[in-house]
């Protein structure tokens, strides 16, 4: 039976490191951990030095060939023990998520559900990985062709979706055959060791998953620059991405990256409106607006704009604001207070180019990094509010008068993660799916996430695909066997 600590967390939360199926300290002591919503600490974790983050890669490196060799379905049915555990522990976790991310507990339990998905998805993908075998053209020779596991992989994931973050890379990994070192974000560690203590518990074998948790880049830069490494998966900013990408290319790694967005959100003049208002709610505001889908340039026709504008501020003005873990709080805190005062600074700035408040606006006083959702119309298009990711509650209207102009301000951006667009011209979307340089694309709806479906991005969002049976592919080599002729 599980308790909680004075902190309100699970007592069964590990605060070690875990390598070669131990839990030990770190070699550079440990790390706070603050709820957002309070600053207040309310744990604290291993701090990992070079030699823990190279421990870890050489537990990886040495449980590799027992792992990949472990039938396809003894895999899937480990994956399938997790999705049963994290579903029956879903209040434990949707509760850490609050603790150390903020975000209300209506939407942690629905990131726990989504998580989950991963590890049921890949439970089912793993024994279908498969080959083939057929004569060449010429007919002189017979082209066998396998899947194997790539190798030993680094795991990267972000603070704003803990949980499916992790759960989006270890499935397709393990299902796979590849063993991991998973690196959470030192802002949200909480959940993902939590995570990995499910996965010891139904049984993953010593060295198949690591966890390592360090301040100092230096850890992931030494596992990075190790030739045993084979597989680098990444989620969080383009920044960050291409300053790995740069250190992956040294030997050449197989590398996943999942990065920043500015999704365009468009609303034709013949869109149903209170459709479009709430598919706008929730593509800008779950989970504060920190998400890399968030709609973040809202443009939306000029016949129309008005009436949009206002129905959204309503609704965004009738949201309650608090902590997470109190029932009927609509939206949590932000990250961090530095990601506060930067989202402000963006939002005083488009004021003074020419955008008007309709709601929110002005930070909250007191406890915790909370900030109002907030509407902006009449952004200018060379606001600075349109042209970065927000990552908060902040909707920027801006208006547009022909499809040709939105399409060319909607790929006008170096990223191409999500995008939006509400209509009832079906001729329309079907254009517009061919148009918009996006890698994912929701018509009509808000929400576009989904285990099954192929999660990434173009241009500078990204490389590869999370998810569907795209996801496990990521972890696959290709390996060609010419036999000769048998006639």
């Amino acid at each position: 039976m599980t308790h909680v600590t004075q902190a309100g967390l699970p007592d069964d939360i590990p605060a070690q490191l875990l390598i070669a199926g131990a839990w030990r300290d770190g070699e550079r002591g440990s790390a706070d951990v603050h709820n957002p919503a309070t600053g207040q600490v309310i744990a604290r974790v291993a701090d990992a030095g070079v030699a823990d983050g190279l421990a870890a890669l050489t537990a990886a490196a040495e449980a590799q060939p027992g792992w990949g060799r472990t039938p396809a379905r003894q895999r899937a049915e480990l994956l399938r023990r997790a999705f049963d555990v994290v579903t029956a522990r879903a209040e434990d976790l949707a509760g850490v998520m609050t603790l150390e991310m903020g975000k209300p507990l209506t939407e942690a339990r629905g990131e726990v559900a989504y998580a989950a998905e991963f590890l049921r998805w890949f439970a089912e993908e793993a024994p279908r990985v498969s080959g083939y075998y057929r004569p060449s053209p010429e007919g002189t020779l017979r082209q066998l062709v396998t899947k194997r596991p790539v190798g030993p992989c680094l795991l990267i994931t972000p603070w704003n979706f803990p949980l499916a973050m992790a759960t989006r890379k270890v499935a397709p990994a393990l299902a796979a055959g590849c063993t991991v070192v998973l690196r959470p974000a030192m802002l949200t560690p909480l959940t993902s060791l939590l995570f990995a203590k499910i996965l010891t518990d139904c049984g993953v074998p010593p060295g198949v998953v690591n966890v390592v948790t360090a301040q100092q880049h230096d850890v992931t830069d030494a596992i990075i620059a190790d030739p045993r490494l084979r597989k680098l998966s990444f989620t969080g900013s383009t920044k960050v991405g291409r300053t790995l990408l740069r250190q992956a290319a040294d030997n050449v790694l197989n590398c996943s990256m999942e990065l920043g967005g500015n999704a365009p959100l468009i609303v034709f003049d013949d869109a149903d409106l209170d459709q479009a208002v709430q598919g706008t709610m929730l593509a800008k505001l779950r989970n504060m607006g920190e998400a890399c889908t968030a709609a973040n340039r809202l443009l939306v026709h000029e016949s129309v704009a008005d009436e949009f504008g206002r129905r959204l501020a309503q609704m965004f003005g009738s949201l309650t604001i608090g902590n997470g873990l109190v029932d009927g709080s609509d939206i949590g805190p932000l990250i961090t207070e530095q990601a506060r005062a930067d989202i402000h600074a963006l939002v005083t700035s488009a004021q003074q180019a020419g955008a008007r408040v309709l709601t929110g606006g002005q930070i909250i006083p007191g406890s915790g990094y909370f900030y109002p959702p907030t509407v902006l119309a009449g952004v200018p298009r060379d606001a600075a509010i349109l042209n970065e990711e927000i990552f908060g509650p902040v909707a920027a209207i801006s208006t547009f008068a022909t499809e040709d102009e939105v399409v060319a301000r909607a790929n006008a951006t170096s990223v191409g993660l999500a995008g939006y667009v509400f209509t009832k011209d079906v001729k329309r979307i079907l254009r517009l799916a061919e148009r918009l340089e996006v890698g994912m694309i929701g018509v009509n709806q808000g929400l576009i996430s989904n285990a099954a479906a192929p999660f990434g991005g173009i241009k500078q969002s990204g490389l590869g695909r999370e998810g569907s049976h795209e996801g496990i592919e990521e972890y696959l080599e290709t390996v060609y066997v010419a036999l000769p002729d048998p006639y």
